[in-house]
């Protein structure tokens, strides 16, 4: 028997795309991107960032644009609060940079920022970079001035570069325990440097891939329910059929068990897994209640990006069935 819990539904913070309809590329249309909306919607996510990775500045425009004129719509202004970007100010290294797109990858700078600010409508909520480049400090300051919050991903970087970004105002870690190469130094690496500073939030990818289970649980124990966020880090591939896709200038391959991958470099190619499926991969494997599940899956992603949870408290969009969570639209 279902009953009604009082948990509005989930906010994703990292929502790349969904159903084949991706977010950064340069033939996205509207009638996409309000499908994609609806369609997500439909999966108990009653809010979320859509998310840009690195891109061409014309790209960027184009799409911020776009978005911008969407979420405008009083059907989707509460849906759509803002937007995520996720570069280009990050590493260039293979590994660390994952499928971003390398020619496109830009050193951090306020005068880009501040276009990516004007084309998006001032709507951008939150930006990973990275946390070793040159003027990533003085970014780092600059938003967190302006309300963005500053999330750190696809570094090189070590206990004194993200100890350096928390002082300047940096409060979140993009997908820990992903955007890094296989092989990394065993103490001077982005891992225990974002587990140990207890200023920045861990934003995680429960999808049964990115995270084996133990590490998973180390991240729990670390950050507490109060400082991790779950993401869906959803793929444009998401929802489509299984086998080869084209993505972001690669070949993926999407497995019948849900495993996105680029199976030539072996890296993540995000996820295909929706905040709903997150959701109850938790709950199978009995790592928190749904009290937990709500605050990490709700409450810290809103307080992240500056958001009321009270904008969505007429919001009904989940129920629950047993110790399954089950999307009542």
């Amino acid at each position: 028997m279902s009953s009604t819990h009082p948990f509005a539904g989930f906010f994703d913070l990292q929502v790349n795309g969904y159903k084949g309809i991706d977010f950064s590329s340069a033939h996205l249309h509207e009638d996409e991107f309000v499908y994609c909306i609806r369609e997500l919607n439909k999966t108990g996510t009653i809010g979320f960032l859509p998310t840009m990775i690195t891109s061409a500045p014309q790209v960027y425009e184009r799409n911020l644009r776009l978005m911008n004129r969407v979420k405008e719509h009083r059907e989707f202004r509460n849906i759509i609060p803002g937007f995520h970007i996720e570069g280009p100010f990050i590493s260039n290294e293979d590994g660390y940079r994952g499928v971003h797109p390398a020619k496109f990858v830009k050193a951090p700078g306020i005068a880009f920022f501040r276009k990516l600010q004007i084309w998006s409508g001032q709507s951008i909520r939150l930006l990973t970079m990275a946390a070793e480049l040159k003027g990533a400090t003085r970014l780092c300051r600059y938003m967190t001035e302006a309300g963005v919050a500053v999330s750190l991903g696809h570094q090189h970087a070590g206990e004194v570069e993200i100890t350096r970004m928390a002082n300047s105002g940096a409060s979140a870690i993009t997908h820990l325990g992903n955007g890094i190469p296989h092989l990394i130094h065993r103490h001077q690496n982005p891992l225990w440097a974002a587990l140990a500073d207890d200023r920045l939030k861990a934003m995680v990818v429960a999808d049964g891939f990115h995270l084996p289970l133990p590490m998973l649980k180390t991240i729990l124990k670390a950050k507490g329910i109060n400082n991790t966020i779950l993401v869906s880090d959803l793929s444009p591939v998401s929802g489509l059929k299984p086998g080869l896709h084209k993505l972001w200038g690669h070949q993926v391959k999407l497995g019948e068990d849900g495993f996105l991958h680029d199976p030539v470099s072996g890296y993540l190619a995000a996820s295909s897994l929706t905040m709903l499926d997150a959701a109850n991969y938790i709950l199978k494997q009995k790592l928190m209640n749904l009290s937990s599940m709500k605050q990490i899956a709700f409450l810290n992603p809103l307080r992240l990006i500056g958001i009321p949870a009270s904008k969505y408290q007429s919001t009904r969009a989940i129920q629950v069935s047993g110790n399954h969570l089950i999307a009542s639209r």
